[in-house]
């Protein structure tokens, strides 16, 4: 190889080690997406039944979001501090909404709550639920 042929190929090098690099990161970056991505959806099927009590509610009620849930989980938290809450929801019965939380102790409540998110009463466990299997008939 004599001067003129290595000259050549330093700018050609230089020109695809960017390229190169480029196309490196972009296979690293998909294959970590993928990976976690994959990772998420294989853990839905093994969630527990405790697990699916989160999503679970009652026949003719509606999992709360936005700034309702925020509302609602603020008055349950404020009756209950300490507790931890396991989903907020419209109530089929007499309340407007109502949050299922489960308190320190490991025992769970159902705070019951007015179109303006005041605390109204408390059910024990979670109330009338029919997909709660672990329901507390502790005191409330």
């Amino acid at each position: 190889m004599d001067a003129d042929e290595t000259q050549q190929e330093r700018p050609r090098r230089r020109r695809w080690a960017p390229i190169g690099l480029l196309i490196g990161g972009l296979l690293a970056g998909g294959i970590l997406a993928g990976t976690v991505s994959a990772g998420a959806q294989e853990a839905t099927p093994s969630a527990s039944a405790s697990a699916s009590a989160t999503t679970d509610h009652g026949p003719g009620e509606t999992l709360l979001t936005g700034s309702k849930a925020d509302r609602a989980e603020a008055a349950a938290l404020e009756e209950f501090p300490g507790a931890t809450v396991i989903r907020v929801e419209t109530d089929s019965g007499d309340a407007s909404y109502e949050a299922h939380l489960e308190r320190s102790d490991g025992s769970r409540i159902t705070v019951l709550l007015d179109e303006n998110f005041n605390v109204t009463g408390t059910e024990t466990g979670f109330g009338n639920c029919p997909h709660d299997d672990a329901s507390d008939s502790s005191a409330a």
